[in-house]
Order: C-alpha cells, then sequence, then structure tokens
C-alpha cells in the first residue's frame, strides 16, 4: 500500500492503434481508479520488442500511447504515467524472476502458442519469457489489484505462483496480487468477425474502430460491419452483429440494451448502423481534439515523462533492493 491505498498496476503495448474496444473496455474505467488506488498505468514498449519494431515508429507509437492516457483523463498527478523502458528494475527484477519461473509453467502458457504460430519465423526467448516480465511489471510496484481480462488471466496466475513461490523461501517479500473486480468494460467485439474481440492486430482494417480513425472513416466501417438476414433488431446471442452493435451504442450513450432496441425498433440495419457510427463519433471527438491539444505541448508531456519516471524509479528500487538482498547480491556502494 501506499499513503494507505492499494497499489494498481496495469499497462498496455506501443504497438497498434488503440480500438474503440480498448477504450471503452479499459482506458475509460481506469479513469475512475485513481481515487481509490495508487494507480501505476505503463506504455509497456519492452514488451513490444518480441515481435520485430521500426524503432522511429516504436518511440512515436509509445510517446502517442502515454498521451492519449492523458487525453482520456488520466491525471498523471494523480497517477504514474511512464514507459516500461525508463525503469530499469523491470528487466532487473524480471531476470531474478526468471530463475524461479519453471519451464514447464511458461510452455503452458497459450499465449506463447498463438504467438508462436502467428511468427514461426521469430520464436525468440522473451517471447516465451514474456509472463516472467509481466510478473516483474506486477511484483515491482507491490500491487493488491490488477485490472486483466480473461486472455491475461493465466499470466497472473503465474505471478502469483512464482510471488508465493519467492515468499516462501525468502519470507514476506512481494505483495500477492489479486485480479481487479470491479465495473466490468464494455465488450466490444470484431466489426467484421461479431464471435471474436476487436483487436488492434486484426489485418481486417474494417473490423475494427482505431481511436484516431476520422468521422468518415467510422462511419463507412459500420456501414460495412457485419449483420444478418433477419432484419430484425435484437438484443440476442442469435444475432452476435446486432448484439454487438447495440453494446457499442449503449456504451457509447449510456443507454441499456432494452432501451437502445426501443429506440430502433421498426427501424433497419441501415439506421442502426447510422446512429451507432454517430454515437461514436460524438464520443471519440473530444478525446481527439485533447490528444491533438497535448502531442503539441512537448514541454509538457516530457515534463510529465520525467516526473513520472522519477516516481516510478522510486517505489521499484525499493522493491528491487530489497529482493537483491534476500537473494544475496551485494550491496551497492554509495
Amino acid at each position: 500500500m501506499i499513503d494507505g491505498k492499494k497499489v494498481l498496476f496495469s499497462g498496455m503495448q506501443a504497438t497498434g492503434n488503440l480500438t474503440l474496444g480498448n477504450y471503452l473496455g479499459a482506458l475509460k474505467n481506469w479513469v475512475t481508479l485513481s481515487d481509490e488506488y495508487e494507480c501505476f498505468y505503463s506504455v509497456v514498449d519492452m514488451h513490444s520488442i518480441t515481435i520485430r519494431q521500426d524503432p522511429a515508429e516504436l518511440r512515436k507509437r509509445a510517446r502517442a500511447l502515454l498521451t492519449l492516457y492523458i487525453a482520456a483523463g488520466l491525471d498523471p498527478e494523480k497517477n504514474c504515467i511512464y514507459y516500461q523502458s525508463h525503469v530499469s528494475g523491470h528487466a532487473e527484477l524480471a531476470w531474478i524472476l526468471n530463475c524461479y519461473t519453471y519451464m514447464g509453467e511458461l510452455s503452458r502458457m497459450t499465449q506463447f502458442k498463438d504467438k508462436s504460430a502467428k511468427h514461426a519465423d521469430n520464436i525468440n526467448a522473451g517471447l516465451f519469457t514474456y509472463p516472467v516480465l509481466m510478473a516483474a511489471d506486477i511484483l515491482l510496484y507491490q500491487t493488491d489489484v490488477v485490472p486483466v481480462g480473461i486472455d491475461q488471466m493465466q499470466h497472473l496466475e503465474l505471478t502469483r505462483d512464482v510471488a508465493q513461490r519467492f515468499n516462501a523461501i525468502y519470507g514476506d517479500v512481494f505483495t500477492i496480487p489479486e485480479a481487479y473486480i470491479g465495473k466490468v468494460g464494455a465488450k466490444i467485439n470484431s466489426l467484421q468477425n461479431p464471435d471474436k474481440k476487436m483487436s488492434k492486430s486484426d489485418e481486417n482494417v474494417n473490423a475494427s474502430i482505431y481511436l484516431m480513425d476520422d468521422p468518415d472513416t467510422i462511419m463507412r466501417k459500420f456501414k460495412r460491419a457485419v449483420t444478418d438476414s433477419e432484419a430484425n433488431i435484437c438484443y440476442r446471442d442469435e444475432q452476435p452483429g446486432i448484439k454487438n452493435l447495440l453494446n457499442i451504442y449503449c456504451a457509447c450513450t449510456g443507454k441499456t440494451p432494452d432501451e437502445a432496441v426501443s429506440e430502433f425498433a421498426g427501424k433497419g440495419y441501415s439506421e442502426l448502423k447510422t446512429g451507432v457510427g454517430e454515437a461514436v463519433v460524438t464520443v471519440l471527438k473530444p478525446l481527439q481534439e485533447e490528444v491533438a491539444r497535448l502531442s503539441k505541448d512537448k514541454a509538457y508531456i516530457d515534463s510529465i515523462i520525467k516526473e513520472n519516471t522519477e516516481k516510478a524509479n522510486y517505489y521499484a528500487s525499493k522493491t528491487l533492493r530489497k529482493v537483491q538482498k534476500k537473494v544475496g547480491f551485494p550491496e551497492k556502494i554509495r
């Protein structure tokens, strides 16, 4: 805990373009947590290089993501917003934790299997030990709670196992993190395959609404959204395309599914798609304007990076010194 508050950690990769699903399902909810928790929100650029990146593009995307955090409403005075690569403790702790994590545990990680299949020409050690770096991200700040989706739950369980293993040997060193169970973010699925989550890595650009898409692009993507041949607007699993559009509409307007169905009663799918598209444009406009404003203020963003890096390093070094002493590393002469 820090100043009587439990610690919360989360982060996003600086690859691809964030989607409407990332915003409505996660980022928007992060904003509400800073009063209750001491929050560390990282741009996890170290995780990004398990897949080959263009260096200039990675730097550009990392800064854009950090700026987007702030534009979305994360107050850098209340939240620690920083680059993972600027805090060396992440890598240092990851190496130590590698020595307390078993090969069998890592080989069972489903994301390693999935990414190995997608990138068969680059199955590197970093891809294999990715979950250990994730464990270090979390444990470095004595994190109490971690907002995770179903796809990350396996990694959090590994983090807990490694922390408990280390504590069993050396005493009460790490806080054992719990999954954050709070307000569930909107579940936004692909516009082209509504049975799957909207993803920033989807090869079909029409499947996802990106946060920086202009209004014309947004409307065009919704017009191409997959529906069905029933021509009936109902909120039910048997109509996944329509249900997804209604979920998006509700997340953007604050209406319930029943209210949304009533609003579009007797109307066609074209009118539904137009209504949903317009609601999304309305929600994203102020976010896009704030991103544009902040992006022009280089001095301000630079000051946030500097101040928040110092804060992250302060708390990271406290944990790291304790761990280094426990495993027997010589103390540094100061």
